[in-house]
């Protein structure tokens, strides 16, 4: 049987500054699905980094999935003083991202990891009510 990978592509890709990180939601990850085992059969959501931590954390705790790591933390970019761009550097944001989309993949992929609801959430609820009980989703 053929492994199933998510179809996750960046759709806007832009240099981020302060007003970016701290404005509007505009330093998401736009993430697009069209795996048949959703109930949408396409969709598109928007996800700061803290929704994958939140997906991986959930999936940790309810399920049997191996889950794989996420990106590191930006904590040292983070402190002032540092001669450089910092979590604007541009280098750095297209690592995280490549990061973030091949977590996506490998969780959106695997089979056990499909049924779960926190990932039917992540993929295509506009907004993550993270104070959902968790279960698995019933297929007919």
């Amino acid at each position: 049987m053929a492994e199933t990978v998510a179809d996750t592509r960046r759709l806007i890709t832009k240099p981020q500054n302060l007003n970016d990180a701290y404005g509007p939601p505009s330093n998401f990850l736009e993430i697009d699905t069209n795996l048949p085992i959703f109930k949408l059969k396409e969709s598109t959501v928007r996800r700061r980094y803290s929704d994958s931590e939140w997906l991986r954390s959930e999936l940790e705790r309810e399920s049997k999935v191996v889950v794989p790591p996420l990106p590191g933390k930006a904590f040292l970019r983070q402190l002032p003083f540092r001669g450089d761009d910092g979590i604007f550097d541009d280098n750095f944001i297209e690592e995280r991202k490549q990061g973030l989309e091949q977590f996506i993949n490998k969780v959106a992929g695997h089979p056990l990891a499909q049924n779960e609801r926190c990932l039917h959430m992540f993929l295509q609820d506009e907004i993550i009510d993270k104070s959902y009980t968790p279960s698995k989703i019933r297929h007919a």
